[in-house]
């Protein structure tokens, strides 16, 4: 499929890795909408939009709002005649220890993160469905195949956009929709603000858990899907080391990852306060795709990172199980 005139709406187009998609398309020629909470940083991304050659429209949007997002979709039929591309990738994230995290703060994320997709899905799949084609894409995590400690209700929200994926297929191939696709994109760790927005109940600032990849390399990889559809695609190294151990040594795995976490995605050097992040307010400002965290760091260097960071967890694993 053919990018170039396609209209594409994106949730979660505020920063990080929407906004990075919608930059994406908006380069190869397509009409993007961008739905966030934030208006400031949706104007200012559909600006960027502009000038890099597509047609943007922004929309202020909270995708836990079924009508919110179904007036999304409407607005984007009024202003480009169709959608052809929907791309759900608004996420918050919490950590904390399970017993200890706030009840309502971890709906919030559930709300966002999956709720928020279902919403997106029904809002699109009616307009995919009716032109017999288009692709429904989902962005998930690596966590959504190896789940975090600390971290309950985002590896929760992944798996289940994973099932979500799946599920859709399922019913659109007993359909006969042939032409309809639904992609899930599994990235790695993200340079992106996401980590800085997060709520935290840890007392331990949350740092990007290393090797880091910039946002540009997913959402070539969303823009990839629309050319050429797959059920789901890995981004990074350390993503796709992750899913071929979990497979191989899904108990040894666990246990690398409890002992990654906490020696690489939680400071033991800075504290934190308590906070609620960005769950029920958004953060203010005009947005970026980046969150500072040296994901565009040369390949060579993110292999090396990649390399050493397997070696030395399986090394720290191995001592935890003795």
């Amino acid at each position: 499929m053919r990018v170039n005139d396609k209209v594409v709406v994106i949730t979660g187009a505020s920063s990080g890795i929407g906004r990075a998609t919608a930059l994406a398309f908006a380069a190869k020629g397509a009409a993007v909408v961008l739905a966030a909470r934030r208006r400031e940083a949706l104007e200012e991304a559909a600006l960027e939009c502009e000038r890099r050659g597509g047609r943007a429209l922004a929309v202020p949007t909270d995708v836990t709002d079924a009508d919110a997002v179904e007036e999304l979709a409407r607005q984007a039929v009024a202003r480009f005649g169709r959608v052809d591309v929907w791309v759900n990738c608004a996420a918050v994230t919490l950590f904390g220890p399970f017993g200890e995290v706030p009840l309502d703060e971890f709906r919030r994320v559930l709300d966002v993160n999956v709720m928020g997709y279902v919403h997106g899905a029904r809002a699109a799949l009616p307009h995919l469905r009716q032109r017999g084609e288009g692709v429904l894409v989902n962005v998930a995590s690596i966590v959504g195949v190896v789940a975090q400690p600390y971290a309950h209700a985002y590896g929760m929200s992944k798996h289940a956009v994973r099932a979500l994926g799946a599920s859709l297929r399922q019913e659109l191939r007993l359909d006969g929709v042939r032409g309809v696709k639904v992609c899930t994109v599994l990235p790695a760790t993200i340079d992106t603000p996401l980590f800085q927005h997060a709520a935290n109940h840890t007392g331990r600032r949350v740092v990007a858990m290393p090797p880091v990849y910039p946002a540009e390399r997913v959402a070539r990889a969303v823009v990839g899907l629309v050319r050429r559809p797959r059920r789901e695609v890995v981004v990074g190294g350390m993503g796709r080391n992750l899913v071929a151990q979990s497979r191989l040594a899904p108990g040894l795995t666990e246990r690398m990852m409890a002992v990654q976490v906490d020696r690489t995605h939680l400071s033991r050097k800075e504290p934190a306060p308590d906070t609620p992040g960005n769950l029920f307010r958004p953060g203010e400002g005009p947005g970026t795709v980046a969150g500072g965290w040296h994901g565009k760091r040369k390949t060579v260097v993110r292999r090396a990172l990649t390399a050493a960071a397997v070696v030395g967890t399986i090394a720290a694993a191995r001592r935890v199980l003795r």
